[in-house]
């Protein structure tokens, strides 16, 4: 019995000790959970109930085991900044650490390895810095790791390779560099290994070929070198295989056939060279197979055909020969097939389309001949049919006209004959016929004239006949007709009322006779009118003089008589006039684009005399005005800009006025400051860092904080002391009372969100917004320095110091090229600034590029929100905008040279000393023609000095390039890139922050760094 006592006795006492120190253990959990807390930025307050007052296993985020231990920390997603500290360090039993999707930054604690039961390590999405922690290879536990999409530098975490358990690693996004670890391949359990997006150099290690286990492979965007391993072809479970983007050389590697898993294979944009192998064939699992931009040689293999559940095969951009092999017409799930710019040649395979659901086809610059197949579109999904630049005979299949899914036919340049089938018109959705440089005739068909989508029609150079459709050019979307070089007769439709996107008439080369009809004048947004080497006669309408945006009219060759109708000298916008060889009489006027025309444009008529031909009898002023033909080009120049800059300045003065009309309305109303009405509640979205509340941003929205305005909304400068941050505020324009539908939330903030996710060094960072039913603001960083256009041309002492080196400026270019190559070729999809100009380029505290305001006013126009008339600023937008009201990346590009013009010359975009209607590109251009361009470098940056005026002239033929008359003749942004490394200064800067844009420019093919994809993409469509 007493034993038994003793025992109990014991017992209790064991119990109690034991208690004791969970309680002790719990309680310092907590403590340490506290000091972790200290290190947050919590705007939201998601931990507030993180106190001592209640058990910590309770707090949001937190897990506890049945021993009262933290075994899990889940803070994922809570819009939490700051830093984590090493009191991580002190929850021993913590399996589960997930603190994604926040904005964190500073680096990690340099050993994890106390955390030695993690089973799941997650910390992806933020903004971590340094290297990445040591120590989780001693997680013997240890299933997972995600560090995507954050700063971290340095190798790869070699000792990863000790976590045997592990089953997923994830480092996309980063800025990792050295090699790829060896010692991974002895991951027999690891399933997926990403390590795209970083600056991992050197060869793909053979042993990975040893991860039995592995079913995603992701590992380009990268500066991966070498042969792709054989060894690869020993992953039997692997799915997803993703080598893209980097300099991969050799042949392809037979093996790779051997797998029967394999889904997905990205291989395009390296180096391989060599035949396609046969055995690719073997993988009958492959949906998605991309060699595309390589160096591959030989036919196509027959035994691609095996691959029945292929969707997706592109292979353009390489030396492929020979046929494409008649089994490719009977892949069941092919949808897309892209060949374009091989040396393919032969028929295509006849039963092409009939047996697949063929929705894109490019077989474009190539050698094919043969007829198109018949049955093409027999899959009825077909969208864009793309063979130019073949050898292609026949006729038309009457099912490609006929084929309702139709958006794009280009199929110019080949040898087809027979006549154009009925049934295009119809089509509702096709948008572009290009049948140019074919052998057909007969008549156009009528049903075209009764389109509902044809926006651009060529059927240039072919033996067509008959007089044009009447109502042909009142297709309410056509912006472009080209039939020239046909034999095309009658008189031309007096139907021109209903003509509102027609930009490009061209009827050259016809047997068109009859009147020029007055009703052309209604055209309001023609530009080229080209009516040449015709029979046209009667007078030319005055009207025609009257046309807002006709830059260029051809009426040459042609029998038109009575005289030129005095107005034309005052045409708004034309550039170029021909009326040579005609029947016309009388003086030629003396002003406009008539003083300074070439002789050669009057030439035969015989009646015409004055101007710039010798003086009518007894007219000395017709003489004198001869002396004054000099200087054609630069006036040339001056119409078109003075075209464009029309439109632009309505629409800044329209803007201007309007948004001061509303920013005044807004305060003087009662609007500012009014959130104590139904405008509550406002809410927060964050994208980044952020240390403060709605309440904060609001208490700074006052006209004594106002920085700027623009057509978009008003700028604010917010000091918010409790975040010991300064960000600049935008509160956009609400919509007009007629607008009062327009959905802002709906469809602005939709855009701003896809926005906010974009991260670049030379990109304004999104912070987030904040909004209600009425009304949005969007937080930015704030820049301190202000921007480019106040360091180039502002009046103020600091501003004259701020850009007073070359090297400077050259950073500046190229910071803002890397920001502008980032959104064009590595966002998917491609996002359009819109607005590149020197005040919308703003400097850092270390004087580094930062892009601003892209994307929003695309944002914008889409709500419906009317706030400005042009996308662009006077003197930067492209000229080709005048008359398609279109903007593209070339239009960006375009705005980018005269920035670049700017920072060469210290001259404005426009200027009074350029002379009327002329802005900086003509002036240049006026400069370059007269060599006296390198008078006009900015001596501030060194023009004085021999060889800082050559790298001054290397980015002027950047500039002069990115300003091409035509969109097409313009680079790319990753043209500009690889140029601007190659005029690169020999000096380095003295801010190393902008000296690393230098570096980054001179190696623009192989520096992806944060900027690239944190998920591997297929490439850009064509």
């Amino acid at each position: 019995m007493a034993a038994r006592v003793t025992m109990v006795l014991l017992l209790v006492a064991l119990s109690v000790i034991f208690t004791g120190n969970v309680g002790a253990v719990g309680g310092d959990e907590g403590a340490a959970l506290l000091a972790l807390k200290a290190g947050f930025v919590d705007p939201l307050g998601v931990l507030d109930d993180w106190k001592t007052a209640s058990p910590h296993c309770r707090w949001t985020g937190i897990r506890c085991n049945a021993a009262g231990l933290v075994d899990g920390l889940d803070l994922a997603g809570r819009n939490l900044s700051g830093s984590v500290s090493g009191d991580l360090l002190r929850l021993p039993a913590l399996a589960v650490l997930n603190i994604s999707s926040n904005s964190f930054a500073a680096a990690l604690p340099k050993s994890l390895s106390p955390l030695s039961s993690l089973q799941v390590f997650d910390v992806s999405q933020n903004s971590f810095e340094g290297g990445f922690p040591a120590g989780l290879g001693s997680c013997a536990d240890l299933v997972a790791v995600n560090g995507s999409g954050n700063n971290f530098v340095g190798p790869l975490p070699v000792d990863l390779a000790n976590a045997t358990s592990l089953e997923s690693i994830d480092m996309r996004g980063a800025f990792f560099s050295g090699h790829i670890p060896a010692a991974y391949g002895r991951l027999a359990k690891l399933k997926f290994l990403g390590l795209s997006g970083n600056n991992i150099g050197g060869k793909i290690p053979s042993e990975l070929g040893e991860m039995e286990a592995l079913e995603s492979l992701l590992i380009g965007y990268n500066e991966l070198e070498g042969p792709i391993p054989p060894e690869l072809g020993n992953l039997a479970s692997l799915q997803y295989l993703d080598l893209a983007i980097g300099n991969l050389n050799g042949a392809i590697p037979p093996e790779i056939g051997r797998l029967p898993a394999l889904t997905e294979l990205y291989l395009y944009k390296n180096k391989l060279v060599g035949k396609i192998p046969p055995e690719l064939g073997n993988a009958s699992s492959l949906v998605f197979l991309d060699l595309s931009d390589n160096l591959l040689t030989g036919p196509i293999p027959a035994e691609m055909a095996h691959l029945s559940n292929l969707q997706l095969l592109n292979l353009m951009c390489n030396h492929l020969n020979g046929a494409v092999p008649a089994a490719i017409a009977d892949m069941p799930e092919l949808q897309v097939l892209e060949l374009w710019n091989n040396s393919l040649s032969g028929p295509l395979p006849s039963a092409l389309g009939q047996n697949s659901p063929l929705q894109w086809v490019d077989v474009s610059s190539n050698a094919f001949t043969g007829g198109i197949p018949a049955g093409i579109c027999d899959g009825k999904a077909l969208a864009k049919l793309i063979m130019f630049r073949n050898g292609f005979t026949g006729e038309i299949p009457a099912g490609v006209a006929s084929c309702a899914s139709l958006e794009r036919v280009r199929a110019q340049g080949n040898r087809l004959n027979g006549t154009i089938p009925a049934g295009f018109g119809k089509l509702p959705l096709l948008e572009r016929l290009e049948l140019a440089g074919n052998d057909l005739s007969g008549e156009i068909p009528g049903d075209l004239a009764s389109s509902t989508s044809l926006s651009f029609i060529d059927v240039s150079r072919n033996r067509l006949q008959g007089s044009l459709p009447s109502s042909l050019f009142s297709i309410a979307g056509l912006q472009s007709f080209l039939a020239s070089g046909n034999l095309i007769t009658g008189e031309l439709p007096d139907d021109f009322q209903d003509c509102p996107a027609m930009g490009a008439l061209d009827l050259s080369g016809n047997r068109l006779v009859g009147k020029i009809p007055s009703s052309l004048a209604s055209c309001q947004r023609l530009v080229n009118l080209n009516l040449q080497h015709n029979g046209l006669n009667g007078e030319i309408p005055p009207a025609l003089a009257k046309m807002p945006a006709l830059a260029i009219l051809d009426l040459s060759s042609n029998f038109l008589t009575g005289g030129i109708p005095d107005n034309f000298g005052n045409s708004p916008a034309l550039e170029t006039l021909n009326l040579a060889n005609n029947n016309l009489t009388g003086p030629v006027p003396g002003n406009g684009v008539l003083r300074t025309i070439n002789p050669s444009e009057l030439a035969g008529n015989a009646g015409l005399c004055g101007g710039v031909l010798p003086p009518c009898s007894g007219s000395r002023a017709a003489g004198l005005s001869r002396t004054r033909s000099s200087g054609s080009a630069r006036l040339r120049h001056a119409a078109l800009g003075w075209l464009v800059g029309t439109v632009a300045v309505v629409a800044a003065f329209t803007a201007l006025f309007g948004g001061w009309h509303a920013y005044r309305r807004w305060y003087v109303v009662g609007g500012a400051g009014d959130y104590s009405s139904g405008a509550w509640p406002w809410r927060l979205t964050a994208f980044q860092r952020l240390g403060f509340t709605c309440a904060d941003v609001l208490a700074c929205i006052k006209e004594s904080n106002v920085v700027g305005m623009g057509a978009t909304g008003v700028v604010y400068k917010a000091e918010l002391p409790r975040a010991r941050s300064v960000i600049a505020v935008k509160k956009l324009w609400r919509p007009a009372a007629s607008d009062a539908n327009v959905d802002l939330t709906a469809d602005v903030l939709k855009e701003v969100g896809l926005l906010g996710r974009l991260r670049h060094r030379n990109i304004v960072r999104l912070l987030g917004y904040i909004h209600n039913d009425a009304d949005a603001m969007m937080l930015y960083e704030f820049m301190p320095n202000g921007s480019l256009w106040e360091a180039l041309h502002g009046g103020t002492p600091e501003t004259r110091t701020m850009l007073v080196e070359w090297v400077s400026r050259y950073d500046v270019a190229a910071g803002v090229a890397q920001g502008l190559a980032y959104l064009h070729h590595d966002c998917h999809p491609p996002v359009l600034h819109r607005d590149i100009k020197s005040n919308n380029i703003l400097l850092d505290a270390d004087m580094q590029a930062r892009v601003a305001d892209f994307g929003l006013a695309r944002a914008l126009a889409r709500s419906g929100e009317s706030v400005s008339v042009v996308a662009g600023s006077y003197g930067y937008i492209a000229p080709e905008y005048g008359y398609t009201l279109k903007v593209d990346q070339k239009s960006d590009i375009y705005s980018y040279g005269v920035v670049l013009m700017e920072l060469i010359t210290g001259r404005r975009a426009v200027e009074a000393a350029f002379g009327e209607g002329q802005d900086i590109v003509g002036w240049v251009r006026d400069k370059i023609r007269n060599n006296t361009v390198e008078e006009h470098l900015d001596p501030l940056v060194g023009g004085g000095c021999a060889h800082v005026r050559e790298e001054m002239l290397l980015v002027l033929r950047i500039a002069v390039l990115c300003t091409a008359k035509l969109p097409r003749d313009r680079p790319s942004m990753r043209d500009v890139l690889t140029m601007l490394g190659e005029a690169k200064p020999r000096r380095k800067s003295g801010s190393s922050a902008t000296a690393s844009n230098a570096a980054v420019v001179a190696a623009p093919a192989t520096v992806l760094d944060k900027d690239k994809p944190v998920f591997s993409t297929t490439p850009d469509s064509v």
